[in-house]
């Protein structure tokens, strides 16, 4: 698939997002006595703006994006609306908080808020997993490998940035080794993942597709059209397997060994501009690498109408 930037954004910062609030959320949902106001508002500002600014994102993929109301409409059947649904309802907890930390509500307040807040989060990762592994005509999404690489890299990156938030403000967020222990996690699970579309089997081959495989290998005699159309242009973006060698390790780098050594490194040192350093160059690392993975995560996902132009493994690059 044409990997696009705005989809590719949203599912970046959104997931940073929403794993920021899902961890603060926990935090409420535990320990609501634990963390002062201010610690809890900026977080969760930060986290509604990444969430925003995803949200956002994703209306410019659409063709008529005055129409993205629409959406909402088939919640039913619909991974797409029902993560649309999920979203809006997740600022509901999140403008209750602000006003309720704002003001100082009573523990048991915030708990509630807090365990609503977690909840909104992790569903609309989840819908938003449930969107690609729903499309069986793209066997490099519909496996078990994609909804938990959202839910970790989600939550990785929602950790990264409560570190960074944490050293910056002196509060008490996320530990540099649940990010340590995130990191290996999600950089293992991804290394699975293309070891997995690399040597799976195909789905579909032109044999199958056609019927005639008992006859034999079944090939193109000439290509359905003399220029590029739509279908080639979006489904059939092919990267270079050297390239995509390339980008996977520094994408297993970024969100796995960098964080993962630096929050190692960070645990022998008592110095506080230490801390932000690393804090810092932590959650810019990760981001980074997770754009990088969500990139090839697009880019190396094929679609089985290639098969009429020629393709003979839809999921392989």
């Amino acid at each position: 698939m044409r990997p696009a930037f705005s989809v590719i954004f949203f599912t970046v910062t959104s997931g940073c997002g929403y794993g920021l609030l899902f961890l603060l959320g926990l935090v409420l949902a535990i320990h609501p006595d634990s963390i002062n106001r201010i610690d809890a508002l900026i977080p969760l500002g930060t986290g509604a703006a990444l969430v925003g600014a995803g949200l956002l994102s994703s209306t410019l993929h659409l063709g008529q994006p005055q129409r993205a109301w629409r959406a909402f409409s088939q919640w039913r059947t619909s991974w797409l609306s029902r993560e649309g649904v999920a979203s809006v309802a997740g600022f509901v907890p999140i403008i209750a908080l602000v006003w309720c930390l704002w003001r100082g509500a009573d523990a048991d307040v915030l708990q509630a808020l807090g365990v609503l807040l977690a909840v909104l989060a992790a569903v609309t990762v989840v819908c938003t997993a449930g969107i690609y592994t729903s499309l069986k005509a793209i066997p490099a999404w519909r496996n078990a490998y994609v909804l938990p690489g959202y839910v970790l890299t989600g939550l990785l990156g929602g950790a990264s940035w409560s570190w960074l938030i944490g050293a910056w403000s002196g509060g008490a967020h996320a530990q540099p080794a649940l990010m340590a222990a995130l990191a290996i996690a999600s950089s293992a699970l991804k290394f699975f993942y293309w070891r997995f579309i690399d040597t799976a089997p195909a789905a579909s081959t032109p044999e199958s597709a056609t019927g005639l495989g008992r006859f034999g290998r079944v090939r193109s005699v000439e290509a359905p059209h003399t220029e590029e159309n739509y279908l080639t242009h979006e489904m059939g973006f092919v990267l270079a397997r050297k390239h995509a060698t390339r980008l996977r390790w520094i994408s297993l780098m970024l969100i796995g060994a960098v964080p993962a050594i630096l929050a190692t490194c960070v645990d022998l040192s008592q110095s506080s501009a230490f801390a932000v350093a690393c804090a810092t160059l932590a959650a810019l690392c990760v981001t980074a690498g997770l754009f990088v993975e969500r990139w090839l995560f697009f880019a190396q996902a094929k679609h089985v109408v290639m098969l009429y132009y020629g393709g003979t493994r839809p999921h392989h690059v």
